[in-house]
């Protein structure tokens, strides 16, 4: 797995982690929640989901081609 994408899926696990476990109350849920959204808009983030769902698809592609699916 590429490291930017190991990143992003151990910070999105962390945030989760943290936002349930958290008894910081919903105002500190807001605000975890807006800066989630505001970097899931992001253009970098947006062009880098596009290049991964890109990437799945052909691998999934090349494993059902090489399984004879």
């Amino acid at each position: 797995m590429p490291k930017p994408l190991v990143f992003l899926v151990v910070t999105a696990v962390g945030v989760t982690a943290y936002v349930l476990g958290s008894k910081a109350g919903t105002s500190r849920y807001k605000e975890i929640s807006h800066t989630a959204k505001k970097l899931w808009d992001d253009p970098a983030v947006k062009k880098a989901r596009a290049k991964t769902y890109k990437h799945a698809e052909k691998a999934a592609k090349k494993a059902a081609k090489k399984l004879g699916v």
